[in-house]
């Protein structure tokens, strides 16, 4: 099993001295692969030329480059400007949330606390002892038919029917 370091074209990639690694020992390279090594290093002027074009940057493209570079940058701090502000109304409404709860139950047990405070047969014999009331009887009693409003109001009196 031998072990080589050789490049694509089986020349050591590390030094051009026309020796290789083979396994543990170091030999000769062929005459072959000098051949190769000479031709790679004749590169035509044409190429050359390719190949220095192909690494420059036109200044339409570094324009465009710059003018995406800029608008990324623009849409990662708009990001993150919304994101803070989600942040920060996502906190105002959790607040706002506990100061509702907080006020529903103050006044539950104010509301629990009225009707703990008053006392229906209390009313019911100031009403009927000292007031002198009672229960309408069925003579009393008219009855009408509402719109749908939810409340009555009298603007005028209520005809008698007999």
């Amino acid at each position: 099993m031998s072990t080589a370091y050789r490049s694509r074209r089986g020349v050591d990639s590390r030094e051009n001295t026309g020796y290789y690694v083979d396994g543990n020992t170091v030999r000769v390279a062929p005459a072959q692969w000098e051949e190769e090594q000479v031709r790679e290093r004749q590169v035509s002027s044409k190429t050359r030329k390719n190949r220095s074009k192909a690494m420059s940057m036109s200044r339409g493209f570094v324009v465009f480059l710059s003018a995406m570079s800029i608008a990324a940058m623009f849409m990662c701090v708009s990001y993150v400007q919304l994101k803070t502000e989600i942040t920060r109304q996502t906190k105002k409404i959790a607040s706002l949330q506990t100061d509702l709860n907080d006020l529903k139950s103050d006044n539950d047990a104010l509301e629990n606390s009225y009707e703990a405070s008053v006392d229906l047969a209390q009313i019911y014999e100031t009403a009927t002892g000292k007031l002198g009331m009672h229960y309408p009887n069925e003579k009393q009693i008219i009855s009408y038919n509402a719109d749908g409003s939810g409340y009555v109001r009298q603007y005028a009196d209520v005809p008698q029917d007999k």
